[in-house]
């Protein structure tokens, strides 16, 4: 194992004298494009969907029909700043803060 990487190490090309040094921009290049790519397919569309979850949040009316974090599923009967107030079932309600709700459930609200 030793033998392969002194041979890789000896069949690497030699500066010459007076050869320029390498670019410092063409040594940086591969790492500012993975780090591009690294954002534009993980960090823009996470923020992007944290936004939507922000803005589904803070629209959240007496009525909707969510589910929470821990996968329980409620009906608003009350917002607050930090804090909705939820009906699980006849003469059930808890309190739960926004950031534990989790999405939002299509189709009519729950009435009963």
């Amino acid at each position: 194992m030793l033998t392969y990487f002194t041979t890789l190490l000896m069949a690497a090309p030699q500066t010459q004298e007076g050869a320029q040094p390498a670019n410092p921009l063409m040594t940086f290049l591969p790492f500012i494009l993975i780090f591009v790519v690294f954002y534009f397919l993980f960090i823009r569309p996470q923020s992007k969907k944290q936004k939507e979850h922000a803005n589904m949040v803070n629209a959240l009316q007496k009525g909707d029909k969510v589910i929470t974090a821990g996968g329980l599923i409620g009906t608003v009967v009350g917002v607050t700043d930090d804090i909705v107030t939820l009906r699980f079932g006849e003469g059930f309600k808890a309190e739960v803060g926004k950031s534990y709700i989790t999405g939002k459930i299509s189709g009519e609200p729950h009435v009963g």
